[in-house]
């Protein structure tokens, strides 16, 4: 019986861990993304930490080489001199420094073959960090799509039609005031005496109301001819 119940409090628990996960998958996302942006980050500062060093390993191994160089070319010169003393210190000091030659030629390549690696991890890894934020940034537009789905789906879709119907409402009461409007005006036109001989005078009937261009004009012009 003991077992049976340790069995089903680690299930639930799992099941507890697991909803609290798809519950806050996001901000977990986000987090996760944000770790490992962090470690991308420590892999170039390691890269170029080990660049450096194998550039100083490089000036190092120049100067053993230069320094043998020397060396030879001064025990070369003492043997010739016979002093075989001076020659046997130079060479012992030319077997350490090609010790050291051979050590330096054997720590740039294991720098190489590591930067070279670690390059290649950092360049795989900074690949998947980006299409991660590129998931994040769907995830996110996803999730408010879908919680706008649910505003809608819910009490928000009545509100909608609530508001389409009292759109559609006050669009016809105002295309029912401005008919009514029209038609007032229309029939105080009519009705006033003003109103009907204003039509009249409009239809070519009796003297015009108002003055035309051209009578304007031509009464400019005889003001004008007699004094010339």
């Amino acid at each position: 019986m003991f077992k049976l119940i340790s069995i089903l409090l680690r299930g639930r628990a799992h099941d507890a861990e697991q909803a609290f996960a798809d519950c806050h998958a996001v901000p977990l996302l986000s987090q996760q993304i944000r770790d490992a942006a962090q470690s991308i980050q420590s892999a170039r500062r390691s890269v170029a930490v080990a660049i450096a060093q194998n550039e100083q390993e490089k000036v190092q191994h120049a100067t053993i080489v230069a320094r043998i160089t020397d060396l030879e070319i001064r025990a070369s010169a003492a043997l010739t001199k016979g002093n075989e003393g001076l020659a046997r210190e130079a060479a012992e000091a030319i077997a350490y420094l090609e010790a050291e030659r051979d050590a330096s030629e054997k720590a740039q390549a294991q720098f190489t073959g590591a930067i070279d690696k670690l390059k290649g991890i950092v360049r795989a890894s900074e690949a998947r960090l980006q299409e991660l934020q590129r998931g994040e940034r769907l995830a996110r537009a996803t999730q408010e799509a879908q919680k706008l789905d649910v505003v809608v789906a819910g009490p928000g879709l009545a509100t909608l039609d609530d508001a389409e119907e009292t759109l559609a409402r006050l669009r016809l009461r105002q295309s029912q005031n401005e008919l009514t409007a029209a038609a007032l005006k229309d029939m105080e036109g009519a009705i006033r005496p003003a109103g009907i001989i204003e039509k009249l005078a409009n239809a070519g009937f009796g003297a015009p109301l108002r003055s035309s261009a051209d009578d304007v004009l031509a009464r400019l012009k005889s003001r004008i001819t007699p004094a010339a």
